[in-house]
């Protein structure tokens, strides 16, 4: 074998080219097939030396290489990706009548007599995250999240370190296919991921289909390929063509090309054998090391898929048997009162230990106080506990029978259990009515909404502070360590000995303690939008701290703006930001406590502006405010949204002082009649066109 520096440009690539169906194959016979045919080792010096390859030759890096099994460069954001097949949800049964049912509809539908065979296959549905991955003449080229059904998110780098997933087909494809199918969890690897973020001080996943679900979504596709994570394939969107006649032979196809499908999946000819095949399933389902929640039934045929078609959002040649959730009776020994970081009063039943499908339930959500009243539950009481979805533990009813003769109605307290303030239950201006949650009035004197709020602020969208999970903010707050955020980043000034000081702490050595205050050091910088989610204000996540974000700019001109006489009007200029909103934003701003404690975090922390607008400065309406009121007729709103930010403008949804254009439809009304009050420019849809050059 050449030496890797006396290879050619064209060697190279001959050899990248070989090295990726060389490992692709291995990679095969060990992850699908469980039956290596190589060592570790020479496996391990395959990988190093495309590797090193790729290292002398950046360029040649290929689409399919070994390398982004373990993922590249973090992405800022998840672009969009709208499915050329929608991908549809189906329609749930709970029951072997349904079952016959679902049968007699498809059979009459089709005009198929008794004696007609009418064949199906059978699949545990898994309860993972649905993905659709495109390959473009054998190469995936595209992966994506299910989402609505009609837009998903672009995970295609994090896919790539799935080995379940090939970045080649094997055999002959067509030029053009998307293979659907679900990423899941195992319980081993689930079990494992969480011992590490114990370990760490992170928050743990709930269920597998939580982790797999955040794991496929992270922003840096090397946290992905640490997750474990696998696919099963079982359906398909576009295609160029179809090389089979049946779901049955289409599934053999893509084992064919290298995906794993459920070996578990079967063909059953009558409803007698879809129930068999359902109820074995049933009773394997604790044993088969992932998590299912039903079984899937398709017709086979696809000729007849296509007669039988959709309703609504729903196939009608396809449907879910869903497991019954599983239920069990036990004692509801107490209600505890947990405060959230934005006030809100929780209650959570406290229970005699249940198994429940496997797992010991100690404690269940009662919602709200509402929920309690509706179902009389009270302490004391003998209730049947059921895990919905296999997920959350919810009490379904009361034994009435069975209850303690002196028992009382539960009242929720009206006072804070953690200071003590007035919990009241506030009204919503818009209907007139009581709010189901009660909030705590204290405010920032509430030790339990401070403590939230600073898991909050170091979570993953905020500040995302590797090492500060749930127990070490409980613990640093219970002994003065941190009080607000700013503390975080005067930590280790304030403790001379440094790394040593935290070490000393239970569970805490010189090693996590040094990662920890150099985790805090990497996020005194952090965008503007990371702030704005961060500081936790009510109605305020993920989305409206981006909108702000790239609606301001910079910290400056933000908070500048919410300070200020004119906030109110800014605020409902913004497309997107409602009264209610709004509202949060000015209430969180006029606080003299929450500027006090933003100051210092600023006094510690640099801010990076949001990202400044492609378009070019030369752009007729970069920087410029602009409003579309009336009936569009060249495009939609959303379109016209779209492209007005592309070149640079910002988009209001109502008319202020500060609006520049006012492009107006036919039905335009009170906007327009603003703007003609104030005096700002108003044009109708052609000129609009005509001035962005798109007549």
């Amino acid at each position: 074998m050449k030496e890797i520096a006396h290879l050619s440009a064209k060697e190279a690539a001959a050899e990248l080219a070989r090295l990726a169906r060389e490992i692709a194959e291995h990679d095969r016979h060990y992850y699908r097939d469980d039956a290596p045919v190589i060592s570790d080792a020479e496996y391990d010096r395959l990988r190093q030396r495309n590797s090193a390859i790729e290292a002398r030759f950046p360029e040649l890096m290929r689409s399919d290489s070994p390398s982004l099994r373990v993922g590249t460069a973090p992405a800022e954001k998840f672009g969009k990706v709208v499915h050329s097949v929608p991908m549809l949800s189906l329609d749930n049964i709970f029951s072997p009548l349904e079952v016959h049912e679902f049968c007699l509809r498809i059979r009459r539908f089709l005009g198929l007599a008794e004696a007609d065979t009418l064949s199906f296959t059978a699949e545990p549905k898994i309860d993972g995250l649905s993905a659709s991955l495109r390959y473009e003449n054998g190469l995936l080229v595209q992966g994506a999240t299910r989402g609505d059904g009609s837009e998903g998110e672009d995970i295609t780098a994090n896919l790539r370190t799935i080995r379940d997933i090939p970045l080649h087909l094997h055999g002959r494809a067509p030029d053009l296919f998307e293979v659907r199918g679900e990423v899941y969890m195992t319980h081993q690897s689930f079990e494992a991921l969480n011992r590490r973020q114990q370990e760490n001080g992170r928050d743990v996943f709930a269920n597998p289909r939580n982790a797999a679900a955040g794991s496929v979504r992270q922003l840096d596709p090397k946290i992905t390929a640490e997750r474990s994570l696998h696919f099963f394939a079982y359906a398909w969107g576009a295609a160029s063509e179809l090389q089979a006649q049946s779901q049955w032979q289409m599934l053999e196809q893509f084992r064919d090309w290298s995906f794993v499908v459920n070996p578990l999946i079967r063909r059953c000819d009558s409803p007698e054998a879809l129930i068999a095949f359902y109820e074995d399933i049933a009773q394997r389902r604790t044993h088969l090391g992932y998590d299912i929640d039903g079984v899937v039934y398709k017709v086979d045929r696809l000729d007849l898929q296509e007669r039988l078609g959709f309703v609504s959002r729903s196939p009608r040649w396809a449907v879910a048997h869903k497991f019954p959730a599983e239920q069990a009776e036990t004692l509801l020994e107490d209600i505890a009162i947990f405060v959230g970081r934005t006030g809100v009063l929780t209650p959570v039943a406290q229970l005699k230990p249940v198994t429940v499908g496997g797992v010991v339930v100690r404690n269940a959500t009662l919602h709200n106080e509402d929920y309690i009243a509706e179902k009389d539950i009270r302490v004391g009481d003998t209730v049947v506990v059921q895990r919905a979805g296999d997920v959350i533990p919810q009490i379904v009813r009361v034994v009435p029978e069975r209850r303690p003769r002196h028992s009382k109605p539960y009242h929720m307290p009206e006072l804070c259990p953690a200071c003590g303030s007035h919990a009241v239950r506030e009204t919503d201006e818009r209907t007139g009515k009581k709010e189901a949650a009660r909030r705590c009035t204290g405010g920032l004197i509430c030790p339990a909404q401070a403590v939230e709020r600073l898991k909050h602020f170091v979570g993953r969208d905020a500040f995302d502070i590797e090492g500060l999970g749930e127990k070490a903010i409980e613990a640093f707050f219970a002994d003065g360590m941190l009080k607000e955020p700013a503390d975080i980043f005067t930590l280790k000034a304030r403790f001379s000995e440094g790394p040593k000081a935290i070490a000393a702490r239970e569970g805490w050595g010189i090693k996590s303690a040094a990662k920890l205050f150099e985790a805090i050091e990497r996020r005194r910088q952090i965008p503007l939008e990371r702030l704005i989610n961060a500081l936790g204000i009510r109605h305020v996540g993920e989305t409206t701290a981006r909108l702000l974000a790239r609606s301001f700019e910079t910290e400056a001109v933000f908070f500048a703006a919410m300070q200020g006489d004119d906030g109110e009007h800014i605020l409902e200029g913004i497309s997107g930001i409602g009264p209610i909103v709004g509202e949060a934003i000015r209430d969180f701003f006029a606080e003299p406590h929450n500027l006090a404690a933003l100051k210092r975090l600023l006094d510690q922390i640099r801010v990076l502006p949001a990202a400044a607008p492609r378009a070019s400065p030369q752009s007729p309406v970069f920087g410029k405010t602009v409003v579309f009121t009336g009936t569009l007729e060249r495009m939609t709103r959303a379109e016209a949204k779209a492209r007005a930010q592309s070149l640079g403008a910002k988009v209001a949804g109502s008319v202020s002082k500060h609006t520049d254009l006012v492009v107006a439809g036919p039905g335009a009304g009170s906007k327009r009649a603003e703007a003609e009050k104030l005096g700002v420019a108003i044009i109708d849809e052609v000129s609009w066109l005509k001035l962005i050059g798109d007549a």
